[in-house]
């Protein structure tokens, strides 16, 4: 039996743990006065919520100790291989464990746990000893401290012992420790990705802030080693130089005010629909004389002739995440997600911050379990007042067995919940029932057509999920004064070419409807989600300056319709009479807007045109990559 030995690596771990406590305890010590925690309670449960982002940290950097240990091999015993699993423990774990220590002191600079970025950085440093001296000298009680733990760590590491037992190559010996190796695996994959629920994705950087008061608090929550593992390979973020500071207050204007409407407190719904793609609604189809069209929405379709809808309207990601930074904050994601890289946990001014300084009480909702798709971490970032869940909802009857709760009885919740809460209010709820595997409620089959493709049906009973909550919702006292908003987080599966071409690619459906229908029409010029946001504000007649880099569909005279996105590993822009594929330095290509399926490369026949379309397209990089990377996505200017 190798019990002994399992339990060798059992407690080697643990120690692991208990020095990853320590090190939270001197991070909070050292950084007390920047970090507001109420009591040791507090401090605790911060702590156990931090146990989920060890665990990942430990086991990434444990990974191959851990392989090396559980191996069904007849020499683990030996004395030479107990050694070679002693350095394969220390070596990864006392260089990523000092991250930690290096953090005591770099957070009164960074206001942050180090991330990739950071290490990038050093690395580009060329006195990179001279840096190492300073820090050694200026703070030489880091250092002591951190000695002290490896000296701890290494003689408790001693005190349990694998005797030495040689194995005997039974059959039993062998078929346990692959049970055992098996079984080890996967629970460390469970415990890499901080969840087993196919309906979560691998916890971030911003789940940390799941389970803060305030956003501080994240980063004790959070460990080091954590952060620079979930930020490797998604920081292509890079400080740009094209233009200078008023070509991006001309072309790109990232700090906006507007005087088009009086001052209304309307409420405000937003409506994000999971893989709700431009391609599914007929009323936004009329245009595109697609032969044998079909359309699954007829609510919505019914509803578009009393709204303003935007026909050409664009996600500003490729992910459910990238749509929330999206809508409520205005901030796109490229070739890596805001929400993902090392600076979404920052200040930053958003529709939930602008409203609520205009005395607008706010909420989110999703149906999925709390925590799903990082939304409640995000969320709470920005300073959300409430998050609704599946928790919440607290009626497993209603869960769909992957994802979350159908989406007629969580937007009925929604509804309920909303006549509780004081006005005005911004309530955004998050649909979950359109998406894979493609079900709708067993009472439900058959009652909407199943289409060509496999998300057709799922469509149908998210449109009639919204019929049943705009039919009760209209009798609502709240109702009349509200504005709704719906839009698609991204596309899904395409059944038509129209939708295959490289120019409709990430096309979402995008509409606003107001019960006096003072917004009324098809808007035909190109639109996206970043341009919610300072819609919104425009409407209820926010005067004061906000940064936000789309713009007003109903005002904005200064900046002309556009699009900017990331396909096909280049970054795109739409605006006028032309298209642009920009590579991060300089443009690739040129195509006429019309070209949808961008085949025919102009830029042999360059223009004046398509030369202010790629300053413009270089401002709006340099000023997205400066103001992120040097957290200026705050206060009201964006500084």
């Amino acid at each position: 039996m190798r019990l002994p030995e399992y339990k060798a690596l059992l407690y080697r771990l643990l120690l692991a743990y208990a020095f990853y406590f320590v090190a939270r305890i001197l991070f909070y010590a050292y950084n007390a006065d920047l970090i507001e925690v109420a009591s040791v309670g507090e401090f605790l449960s911060l702590y156990w919520h931090g146990l989920a982002f060890d665990t990942t940290a430990i086991l990434y950097i444990n990974a191959l100790f851990i392989i090396f240990s559980i191996l069904p091999l007849t020499v683990n015993t030996r004395t030479g291989y107990q050694q070679f699993l002693k350095w394969l423990y220390f070596v990864p774990n006392l260089l990523l464990y000092a991250t930690n220590f290096v953090d005591f002191i770099y957070y009164r600079f960074n206001f942050g746990r180090s991330t990739a970025a950071a290490t990038e950085s050093i690395s580009h440093e060329s006195n990179k000893m001279l840096l190492l001296w300073n820090f050694l000298t200026g703070y030489w009680h880091v250092f002591l401290l951190y000695f002290i733990c490896l000296f701890l760590w290494l003689y408790l590491y001693r005190k349990v012992r694998v005797p030495r037992e040689p194995a005997q190559p039974r059959v039993f010996y062998f078929g346990s420790s692959v049970v055992v190796f098996l079984v080890t695996v996967a629970l460390c994959i469970g415990g890499i990705r901080g969840d087993f629920k196919k309906s979560t994705r691998p916890i971030n950087l911003v789940d940390a802030s799941r389970y803060t008061r305030n956003p501080a608090q994240a980063d004790i929550v959070l460990n080091t080693p954590f952060a620079i593992f979930r930020t490797m390979g998604s920081n292509n973020f890079e400080k740009l130089h094209f233009v200078d500071s008023a070509t991006i207050d001309r072309l790109v204007q990232p700090v906006k005010a507007y005087h088009n409407h009086p001052k209304t407190r309307p409420n405000i719904v937003i409506f994000i629909l999971e893989s709700n793609g431009r391609e599914y609604f007929g009323s936004f189809n009329k245009d595109n004389k697609i032969p044998n069209y079909e359309g699954y929405t007829p609510f919505v379709d019914s509803l578009a002739q009393h709204s303003l809808i935007f026909t050409n309207a664009y996600s500003n990601g490729y992910k459910s995440i990238h749509a929330v930074s999206s809508v409520l904050a205005g901030i796109p994601s490229f070739k890596d997600a805001f929400t993902s890289s090392p600076y979404p946990k920052q200040k930053t001014e958003s529709l939930v911050s602008t409203l609520e300084s205009e005395g607008y009480k706010t909420s989110f909702f999703h149906g999925a379990p709390n925590g799903s798709m990082g939304f409640l971490g995000y969320v709470n970032i920005l300073g959300v007042d409430r998050y609704y869940g599946k928790t919440e909802y607290n009626n497993d009857a209603d869960f769909d067995g992957v994802w979350g709760i159908w989406d007629e009885p969580f937007f009925q919740f929604f509804r309920t919940e909303l006549g509780k809460q004081p006005q005005p209010f911004m309530a955004t709820m998050f649909s979950v029932s359109s998406h894979e595997p493609y079900k709708v409620p067993e009472k439900y089959e058959g009652k909407f057509p199943k289409g060509h493709v496999n998300i057709h049906q799922c469509i149908g009973y998210t449109d009639y999920a919204l019929r049943k909550f705009f039919d009760r919702a209209k009798s609502e006292p709240w109702f009349k004064n509200t504005i709704f908003v719906m839009v698609g987080d991204h596309g899904n599966t395409i059944h038509y070419d129209e939708y295959r071409k490289k120019k409709k690619k990430n096309g979402v459906m995008m509409l606003l409807y107001s019960p006096d229908e003072k917004y009324k029409g098809v808007y035909r010029d190109f639109a996206q989600q970043i341009d919610i946001y300072p819609t919104l504000l425009d409407i209820i007649g926010y005067d004061k300056p906000f940064r936000s880099w789309g713009r007003s569909l109903v005002g904005d005279t200064k900046i002309p319709p556009f699009v900017m996105r990331y396909s096909a590993q280049m970054y795109q822009m739409m605006c006028g009479n032309y298209i642009i594929t920009f590579d991060g330095k300089k443009a690739t290509g040129f195509y006429a807007k019309d070209d949808k399926g961008m085949e025919h490369n102009l830029i042999a026949q360059r223009n004046t045109e398509m030369n202010l379309l790629e300053t413009r397209c270089k401002a709006f990089l340099q000023d997205y990559m400066e103001r992120v990377m040097d957290k200026k996505l705050g206060g009201k200017t964006g500084k």
